[in-house]
């Protein structure tokens, strides 16, 4: 199916209801090159999501603002030594992205309306990135293209048998070329989701221009750590509700180590003194935690096990994006843990970001197995 933009979609399996601000004058999709401060112009993407029957949707949208990759992968033994070339046993090219992970695993835990706000360029790789979300249903009317520049893109090494992995990422349309400020149209879907998700593979003054949005609207912001090396800016923090690292992300924004449950502890009080207020923390095979300012004890949820591991890389994402999903669904924070755990040990069985990600029926029969 094509939509207006000449950009090719699967059909989407739900209907994206409208998302213009009903006080502005300004189309919902504009057919213009919107107003920047840069020389770039932007073609914002057609959704056919219009065409499609309604279903059944909920009351308030997850709102999804972060990157859109193209994520190249390639099985290897072991990383090449300098000057040294190795052979992959095999690769492929899937869609990926913090940002597109955690709005694709958000659609295929049947959440809808899901709103996916990004850039790609005009290229191969932007489309594969918007058919695989189009055909989650999820809601691209505001994803944009960026002429000049490539769709992000990262190179995923699989190494060995247990899937882990070691990545290098390009962040093209993610990083550069952003409107400032943000079409007020992307503010007005912020400002009315029931949830934010926000990551760091996109400017951290995007994420804090649309986290303090939320905040206008007292709209719950969770901020995924992953991302950028920088130092995440105060401002942000102090504009999270939710933020969630894994070890190694708390160690580098507290500069404390996080080999022992008091170092993490103490990492966290930090956090606290940071501003943020609740702390998401993914501790791998460890399971995770959630720190609740104020509260001595942290709520514990240990991994749900599982004997095959294929690949991890889009493990952190399902997590982070199904917490969301069960959080602006009114679940408790116990419930949201566990929730998440079992989306996440599904996920890391199938190889691939968005292709792993499971679906609402799976991760519930899982639950109802335990």
């Amino acid at each position: 199916m094509s939509g207006a933009c000449g950009i090719t979609f699967r059909a989407p399996h739900h209907h994206c209801p409208t998302s213009q601000n009903p006080n502005s004058t300004t189309p919902k999709i504009p057919v213009f090159p919107l107003p920047i401060n840069t020389n770039k112009r932007f073609h914002p993407l057609c959704s056919s999501a219009s065409s499609q029957t309604q279903k059944t949707e909920n009351k308030n949208p997850l709102v999804v603002v972060g990157s859109a990759n193209a994520d190249i992968y390639v099985e290897i033994e072991r990383l090449p030594k300098e000057g040294e070339t190795v052979a992959a046993k095999r690769g492929q090219t899937l869609a990926g992205g913090k940002g597109a992970n955690q709005a694709a695993c958000a659609g295929m835990l049947d959440y809808h309306p899901t709103y996916f706000i990004g850039q790609v360029g005009e290229d191969a790789h932007g489309r594969l990135v918007t058919d695989a979300l189009a055909q989650g249903g999820i809601c691209l009317e505001h994803v944009k293209r960026v002429e000049g520049e490539p769709t992000g893109h990262a190179v995923v090494m699989l190494l060995g048998s247990d899937g882990q992995n070691s990545i290098i990422i390009v962040g093209g349309a993610n990083t550069s070329g952003w409107p400032d400020p943000l079409p007020e149209e992307d503010l007005w879907v912020v400002r009315n989701a029931g949830v934010l998700l926000l990551q760091r593979e996109i400017p951290d003054a995007v994420n804090i221009q649309v986290a303090k949005a939320a905040n206008s609207a007292h709209v719950p912001v969770i901020l995924d750590a992953g991302g950028m090396e920088g130092p995440i800016p105060r401002e942000l923090l102090k504009a999270v509700d939710i933020f969630s690292p894994n070890e190694t992300e708390l160690a580098r924004l507290t500069g404390m180590p996080t080999d022992t449950s008091e170092q993490i502890a103490e990492g966290i009080s930090k956090c606290h003194e940071m501003g943020v207020k609740q702390v998401l923390l993914k501790l791998g095979a460890k399971g995770s935690a959630l720190f609740t300012e104020g509260e001595e004890r942290p709520i514990i949820q240990p991994i749900i096990a599982t004997s095959k591991v294929v690949d991890t890389t889009g493990a952190g994402d399902t997590f982070t994006a199904a917490f969301a999903v069960a959080l602006v669904e009114g679940k408790s924070n116990k419930e949201c843990l566990k929730f998440a755990a079992a989306a996440a040990s599904l996920c890391v069985q199938v190889k691939g970001a968005i292709p792993s990600m499971p679906n609402r029926k799976a991760v519930l029969e899982l639950l109802q197995s335990l």
